[in-house]
């Protein structure tokens, strides 16, 4: 059943590929004459493509690189030593915000050049139903995301037995066409590749293998969904039902276009469908393409829920979709975000052809990204030599850097569009980052009193507030020469008194999916009994968990591990609202920066709630002025 389910969450992208990628080989930019050999060439390009990127790459080796189970940017980031992350911390962080803000752009497009190109079977079955494919398209995508936010766990079910109908109905169009022109079989061959790129010009051979890239788009979600599935059945998915059929389909529409030199509509893959099964295989590539869609939906939503909990990326609002299975969230924000970008790019683009031109680039950008980072991994992690992590990883990444050098032909034609998306994302992900560093920096340079001094002024307290007061605060003090947060400077100096229970919290983010262990740490400075107590806990959740703290503070508290009554209405949390300013110094570049992050504050849940804080608990903000510099 894992296997199953694997089939229909991971594989939809690349599975719905052949409905548009050789027709951008064979009748695309490159207007290649589609003789023996140049079909022979391009297939096998195709073919060798998928075996050394999907099969090696991924199945094989990337999926080994799992952080506690869990796959994608952010654990390959984490499973770099702190060391390597010490001395390129900057270019590491760069590249996974870049990869990030790819992999969103790519979720854009992905959406709208499925559909799109599954309904433009109905012009190839009635040519008369043309001007009615790209309203039936929008009404499509309109459905699919207005459907998000109830989740995906019942429609899931079935996503499973419709891929494994699909990939079984193109694997049997493409034997079909293989059987009637066998001599396609030599494309196994990579001479007829390696012929091919040596036959013909650079520019030529560049924009082919831009095409060539589409074919294996939908590659990286092998490793981003590795948590939910694991690599066993991802890879028995890969390995037994969907190379296999991919490959018989690629197959049999290049043995179709050499018996057929003038295809309808340029179409090859509806084009070797027999007439009375096309309406049915709309309809189940229809059904096949927002799936995929689906897929590239919730990994959009997984994947920022993973930046918002590492802090790279604005505090949204975050909705669980499945009571039991924490990774199925929902995101109102960026769901339409992604439904006005699909839109725009269908409307805009007009057909699936047109819309490949800007496909592509991102993913090739992600590999590229993805191979550079594994080669530490396979030093530190796997504990490989330098001579064969370099052996593996190095080939590996020119193979792919061709391919991001061949897409980028396309930057004109549409390459811009996920280049400018991810730029966008890149953007608010480094500002979110830089705010939140230069805020918290801000708070170390302000004068308070050390964690000594505190507890001789509550020893000398004749009065108290009664209330337990718990302190959210960026980092919290753990020895007596600690400063203490200025957020209770701020509180003792405009009302001169100190509560009879104190209480520092601070959220740790874990660069692993989930703690094990201990989640909290609990320091005492002082608890005496009738005059209250001071203490530090410190908190942590990894990146792939609920970071609800006032759950768990009444969990300490029912254990008696820190002095807080069980009912929460006791208790009251400050928290500190930053007014900030810019110092004088600060260059035109840099204010620029920070009035962007300001907006960004004000579009991301205060800290409070995301913590789930609040919610029975009163809460006090104290607003307090921040001079960043």
């Amino acid at each position: 059943m894992t296997t199953l389910g694997a089939i229909g969450i991971v594989y939809g992208d690349i599975g719905t590929s052949p409905l548009y990628a050789l027709n951008q080989i064979f009748h695309g930019p490159a207007r290649l004459t589609p003789d023996h050999a140049t079909v022979l060439g391009g297939i096998s390009l195709v073919i060798w493509s998928l075996i050394v990127i999907v099969a090696i790459k991924y199945a094989l080796l990337v999926l080994r690189a799992d952080n506690d189970g869990e796959g994608g940017l952010f654990a390959l980031y984490a499973l770099m030593s702190g060391e390597t992350r010490k001395h390129n911390s900057r270019a590491l962080l760069l590249s996974l915000i870049m990869g990030a803000g790819l992999l969103f752009g790519d979720g854009i497009i992905t959406p709208a050049i499925s559909v799109l190109s599954a309904v433009e079977g109905l012009s190839v079955a009635t040519p008369s139903t043309a001007p009615f494919i790209l309203p039936i398209a929008v009404l499509l995508l309109t459905a699919l995301f207005a459907l998000q936010a109830r989740g995906t766990s019942s429609v899931g079910r079935i996503f499973g037995p419709v891929l494994i109908i699909w990939f079984l109905a193109i694997a049997f169009f493409g034997l079909r066409q293989i059987l009637a022109a066998p001599q396609i079989l030599q494309a196994f061959n990579p001479i007829w590749a390696i012929r091919f790129l040596i036959g013909g010009n650079l520019y030529g051979d560049l924009l082919t293998l831009g095409a060539v890239m589409l074919c294996v788009t939908g590659g990286e979600a092998m490793y981003a969904d590795l948590g939910h599935f694991g690599a066993r059945p991802i890879r028995l998915g890969w390995f037994v039902l969907v190379f296999p059929s991919l490959i018989c389909n690629y197959l049999g529409q290049g043995a179709f276009q050499l018996t057929h030199p003038v295809v309808a509509g340029n179409n090859l893959f509806y084009g070797m469908v027999p007439r009375a099964a096309l309406y049915p295989m709309v309809i189940l590539a229809t059904l096949a393409t927002i799936i995929a869609s689906q897929s590239l939906i919730s990994g959009a939503f997984s994947l920022m829920t993973q930046a918002v909990r590492l802090g790279l990326f604005p505090r949204l609002h975050i909705v669980h979709t499945h009571a039991e299975h924490t990774g199925q969230t929902y995101i109102g924000f960026i769901n339409w975000s992604l439904y006005l970008g699909c839109i725009v790019l269908a409307v805009s683009f007009g057909s699936s052809n047109h819309l490949a031109a800007a496909y592509g680039l991102a993913v090739s950008g992600v590999m590229v990204i993805t191979s550079l980072a594994m080669y530490p991994v396979a030093r530190e992690h796997w504990q490989w030599s330098a001579r064969r992590a370099a052996l593996v990883w190095w080939p590996l990444t020119a193979f792919n850097g061709t391919f991001l050098a061949a897409s980028s032909l396309k930057f004109l034609e549409g390459g811009y569009v996920p280049v400018s998306i991810g730029l966008v994302v890149f953007v608010i992900m480094a500002t979110w980052q830089w705010g939140r560093q230069a805020t918290s920096a801000a708070y170390t340079r302000k004068q308070t009193m050390n964690i000594t001094e505190l507890i001789e002024l509550h020893r000398g307290s004749e009065h108290f507030v009664e209330r337990n007061a718990i302190l959210m605060i960026p980092r919290a003090p753990h020895k007596p020469h600690d400063h203490t947060p200025a957020l209770l400077q701020l509180i003792w100096n405009r009302y001169g008194v100190l509560p009879r229970n104190l209480i520092f919290v601070t959220v740790n983010h874990q660069k692993t999916p989930y703690v094990h262990g201990n989640r909290y740490k609990i320091t005492v400075f002082e608890q005496t009994p009738g005059r209250g107590s001071i203490l530090s806990v410190n908190v942590s959740f990894g990146f792939m968990e609920e970071p609800n703290v006032e759950n768990l503070l009444e969990e300490m508290a029912q254990l008696k591990e820190i002095a807080l009554p069980t009912d929460r209405r006791r208790w009251i949390v400050h928290v500190a609202h930053e007014n900030l300013f810019p110092s004088r110094a600060m260059g035109g570049v840099k204010r620029l920066r920070l009035r962007l992050f300001q907006f960004l504050r004000t579009v991301s849940q205060p800290t409070y709630y995301y913590y789930g804080m609040g919610v029975y608990v009163q809460l006090s903000a104290e607003i307090m002025p921040v001079h960043v510099r």
